[in-house]
């Protein structure tokens, strides 16, 4: 039978199996001997070992669409970052951060920004003028009066995200409130591999219907800039490729050199002061990391 690793922990791998539910399995030697380990999020093929205690061991992991580094999964769809409109603001930086990372690694993301019964009007123009551009979708969520949750359920449908974003944001609110069958699973997971059912300790998935799969992960306050060499780091801002053709130099990296069409630009307010900052921010941190 085939199913989906939802959660690894111990060497032991928590595999949901649509016609049964939950399996506890290990993974057979013969992926240590090809130095292969199963991740959360792999389709695996399971060999059935006690029915009664739903135990079994994984035989075979299927072809991956897609690995992500960090977190560590497979076969993921896409990624929703969730971030305050207010209480926490917004931090920025680790947003774009975030995006840098996903970008690298090639997840189409979506940004969500809950909350947004907390501030002014105008808040979601000024959010659009910044991220407009970026490549990624931007969805506006409110669980207090249910702006954006039908939205953001059918971005989610079908698909396996992961699930990110900073500690107090709304995460597991959202979650609650689009998929309410959520904390069915949550329960279900718990009882399995007895642990409490509100801490996010490792990263999970939950499976929820028409195969849909979310990836809830830590809160973080902070994330590591991807490997990247600093002169690369340009391409990976989608705002910056309309203008590249107009810089005077090769290989312009838009900070020091002149005649530079990203930075005219910038100064013609067709790109968001603050990703620019935070662009030439983790320049020098990847000049720094490199240097060092």
């Amino acid at each position: 039978m085939q199913g989906k690793i939802i959660r690894g922990v111990g060497g032991f791998y928590y595999v949901h199996v649509p016609e049964m539910g939950l399996i506890e399995c290990k993974a057979k030697g013969v992926f240590r001997n090809r130095k292969v380990k199963p991740l959360v999020g792999d389709n695996v093929t399971v060999e059935l070992l006690d029915e009664e205690k739903r135990l079994g061991n994984i035989s075979d992991i299927l072809p991956r669409t897609s690995v992500l580094i960090r977190p560590a999964v497979a076969n993921v769809d896409q990624a929703v970052i969730i971030f305050a409109a207010s209480y926490p603001k917004p931090n920025l930086n680790l947003l774009d951060r975030f995006l840098l990372m996903m970008k690298w690694q090639d997840i189409p993301v979506k940004i969500c920004f809950n909350k947004m019964d907390t501030v002014r009007d105008d808040f979601a123009d000024e959010l659009r003028t910044v991220y407009g551009d970026s490549g990624a979708e931007i969805i506006f969520t409110s669980t207090y009066n249910g702006e954006g949750l039908n939205e953001l359920r059918e971005l989610l449908s079908g698909k396996t995200t992961v699930l990110a974003g900073p500690s107090g944001v709304g995460k597991s609110s959202v979650m609650n409130a689009i998929f309410p069958e959520a904390a069915m699973a949550i329960g279900e997971i718990s009882a399995k591999i007895k642990r409490g059912k509100h801490t996010t300790r490792h990263s999970e998935l939950f499976f929820l219907p028409k195969e849909t799969y979310v990836m809830d992960t830590p809160g973080f306050t902070s994330l590591a800039l991807p490997d990247l060499e600093k002169e690369e780091l340009k391409e990976y801002y989608d705002e910056f490729l309309p203008y590249q053709d107009q810089c005077r130099f090769l290989g312009c990296v838009h900070i020091h050199e002149p005649d530079c069409g990203v930075k005219e630009a910038l100064q013609q307010g067709r790109i968001s002061t603050n990703r620019y900052e935070n662009y030439k921010t983790f320049f020098e941190e990847l000049q720094h990391k490199k240097r060092y």
